[in-house]
């Protein structure tokens, strides 16, 4: 053979080992492909985008986490109830424990993620780990996830762990919050008629979130409650206790009798009734079990009118959390980066709704049942009414800025939900809550704020925020309450004694954050027709102006509308002065 002939030769054999070798690598028959591939998602940053831009920003989609336990890092258990708003937390896992690849694992924590949906329980959960603690300090943490409004009522827990030398401590990061999904169901008169629940029984889990949800509704509509669940009163609304709030959709579902003693103005009669649930304060599943196994309840108010009521809280012991400083820190970094990702690709929050499933362990519920209701939805009940089931919201870091008020200029919304709904509680249960911990005394903000000195000076993914029309009126009331406001004669400026009533509306409206707020002006029937309809008007813009000053952010521009009424529809005859005293008044309807 020639050269030529040999070089010609060679070449062939060369191609053909070549192009053997790369299609039998890509037949994987030699290598096999992993599932997942594992990464170091600590090295993602936060999304940069031009300073200015008005543009949505997108977070890449990273790759997702793998399934094998990654068994490295500073060990931790979460303890959760059945709830979709942890999402976030559900990814940055990337399993019941925490797996290779994950948000979690490259910030070096390994966490199981456990089931409780027993709030006492999880109070004895947090008294345990203490004293374990305080035995073997190497012993893992314990966090647990409830519902914000709902920690003045689990604060509780205090006394107990004060007897093992700690205390409560609020990780100064959520997760995400319920936007919908927890809410008061009841029969749809009641949207048009509240007054309609009185005489009527909620079934609920006392002291805790949903049945705020119920609480604040009636308070904003004026309606009586009665806080003793072993009595009926005719002219309040009732509570019927259930154990979680699963139980508490069963009792509706179910139907079965309560004996009770009937109570007017506070006086016992001797007679005894038999009350059924005839609302329930829920939440997913709950609500879908209502829905589906008997029907016949609307959604009345939820946390997607009270949008700020219900963040994912979670709390552990003082005492890791003070021993844990870098691992909380690597901790809420992991849960940022998650959250970026569930809110942006849907690939991620599917893979989050099937780690939940798992978490939770329904047999009937895989990921795809999480990932719908989730996101929310309409469905025909049993009776063939339309109902919205679930919905929630997962948080990146700038939700937490604005959360916690770290936001330019912000509110700290927390805050207003934490002692407004600690104030209702306190107020209703003396017996059962005296007092609640002061927030000062759980809530830390050091870490969070050395998370936003970390990404200073880069432009982040922007938190959510609700957005009003001006013009837009309310055209679904919510509720509607008189405020008991005082003014100076004659004038539009505030008595000192003012300030007390104007902090609980800011509180209360700041609670309703989604809702739009229309402040209505009235005065009684001195001084002329003009004079009055001037005053009125003043007034309202007086309340008006005094919100929008207190925090722009809960206020943003369109959120408050201003109404004159002068003297017309007095509630009270002019004729004393304590009815016109009760004629100059400020109404305040919240809506959609």
């Amino acid at each position: 053979m020639t050269t030529r002939g040999k070089i010609v030769l060679g070449a062939i054999v060369f191609a053909l080992l070549y192009f053997g070798i790369n299609k039998l690598i890509a037949s994987n028959k030699i290598f096999q492909k992993a599932d997942t591939q594992s990464v170091l998602l600590s090295s993602i940053e936060l999304p940069a985008a031009p300073s200015g831009s008005r543009a949505t920003l997108v977070v890449p989609l990273a790759p997702l986490p793998g399934t094998a336990p990654a068994e490295n890092g500073t060990p931790v258990v979460w303890e959760v109830m059945a709830w979709n708003s942890q999402m976030a937390g559900m990814l940055a896992n990337g399993g019941p424990r925490t797996t290779m690849g994950s948000a979690l694992a490259a910030n070096k924590i390994d966490m199981q993620i456990t089931r409780q949906d027993d709030v006492s329980k999880m109070q004895a959960d947090l008294v345990k780990n203490a004293l374990d603690l305080q035995a073997n300090p190497e012993t893992p943490g314990l966090i647990v996830s409830i519902m914000g409004d709902g920690l003045p009522a689990f604060s509780a827990v205090q006394s107990q762990l004060e007897k093992a030398g700690t205390s409560l401590q609020i990780i100064p990061y959520s997760v995400g919050k319920s936007f919908g999904e927890d809410k008061l169901m009841g029969p749809k008169e009641w949207l048009d008629n509240p007054k309609a629940a009185l005489g009527k029984t909620v079934a609920c889990y006392l002291r805790d979130g949903d049945q705020n949800i119920a609480l604040k509704w009636c308070a904003d509509n004026g309606l009586k409650v009665n806080p003793d669940e072993t009595t009926y009163d005719p002219e309040a609304v009732n509570f019927m206790s259930a154990s979680d709030f699963l139980v508490a959709a069963e009792k509706y579902i179910v139907g079965k009798p309560e004996s009770r003693t009937k109570v007017v103005s506070g006086h016992s009669t001797g007679v005894k009734v038999d009350v059924v649930a005839d609302a329930v304060a829920t939440w997913t599943p709950g609500d879908v079990n209502i829905a589906k196994q008997k029907g016949g309840l609307v959604n009345i108010v939820s946390t997607k009118d009270y949008s700020n009521q219900m963040p994912n809280i979670m709390v552990t012991t003082k005492r890791w959390y003070a021993a844990h400083q870098p691992a909380v820190l690597n901790l809420m970094t992991g849960f940022a980066v998650a959250g970026d990702q569930v809110k942006s690709h849907p690939e991620a929050l599917t893979r989050a709704a099937d780690i939940s499933a798992q978490v939770y362990g329904d047999h009937d519920k895989p990921g795809a049942y999480w990932l719908k209701y989730y996101k929310g939805t309409s469905e025909a009940d049993r009776t063939g009414q339309v109902v919205e089931l679930g919905g929630s919201k997962a948080f990146n870091f700038n939700d937490n800025l604005t959360l916690f008020g770290l936001d330019n200029g912000g509110t700290n919304i927390y805050a207003a939900v934490y002692k407004t709904f600690g104030d209702v509680q306190s107020k209703l249960y003396p017996k059962e809550l005296p007092s609640y911990v002061p927030l000062a005394n759980m809530l830390d903000l050091s870490l969070l704020r050395k998370l936003q000195a970390q990404y200073k000076g880069k432009n982040l993914a922007p938190a959510e925020t609700p957005r009003f029309a001006a013009d837009d009126e309310i055209r679904r009331s919510v509720s509607k309450r008189a405020w008991n406001i005082e003014f100076n004669t004659s004038q539009s400026t505030f008595t000192p004694a003012a300030q007390r009533e104007l902090s609980q509306l800011f509180n209360d409206l700041v609670v309703a954050g989604r809702l739009k707020v229309a402040v209505h002006g009235y005065t009684d029937n001195t001084g002329n027709a003009t004079a009055n309809q001037q005053l009125s008007e003043a007034r309202a813009e007086a309340v008006a102006h005094w919100l929008e000053a207190k925090s722009a952010s809960a206020f943003p521009q369109g959120r408050v509308q201003v109404y004159a009424h002068g003297a017309a529809e007095p509630v009270a005859t002019n004729a004393t002065e304590a009815g016109k005293a009760l004629n100059r008044r400020v109404e305040v309807v919240l809506g959609n």
